[in-house]
């Protein structure tokens, strides 16, 4: 099951790299960007969320908020949170609800992992609906950086 634009966003709560709870809730009135990546500190996840890093500013002027989101724990998401300077919070979705609510989860991933987060990026406008959604089936693929811009302007 895929979610489509003009569907209302699925509600969450999640723990960030700051061991405090955001929710999705909290960013009504304004745009927010999900990134969805497999896992913290692997190449592709870091290009994902450097490239997001690299135009911070672009979104910030937007009225938009990026959130970063893998199964990976709290402790490791501050971790790479802070080696890459990453200024949008990163959330744990370590039991795999949010993942699987927004239809962006392996079954199996790479040496036997199972329920990790596919790459995925979505765009929630001001009244909580998508109205952007990409989910990458190939862990090596990066999302359409230049649409997700596109949709968040």
């Amino acid at each position: 099951m895929s979610l489509q634009p003009g569907q209302p966003a699925p509600q969450f709560t999640l723990v960030s790299a700051q061991l405090k709870e955001v929710s999705l809730s909290d960013f009504k009135g304004k745009k927010v960007v999900l990134h969805f990546f497999p896992m913290a500190f692997t190449g592709t996840c870091i290009t994902q969320l450097c490239t997001m890093r690299d135009s911070f500013g672009y979104y910030d002027g937007l009225n938009a908020v990026i959130l970063g989101i893998s199964v990976d724990s709290p402790f490791t998401l501050a971790k790479f949170k802070e080696e890459n300077n990453y200024q949008f919070e990163l959330l744990s979705d370590f039991n795999k609800e949010v993942s699987t609510a927004y239809g962006c989860i392996y079954k199996e991933f790479v040496l036997g992992l199972k329920g990790v987060s596919k790459r995925a990026a979505f765009v929630i406008d001001e009244d909580q609906k998508i109205i952007y959604a990409e989910v990458l089936e190939v862990a090596t693929d990066l999302p359409d950086f230049n649409a997700i811009a596109g949709a968040v302007k």
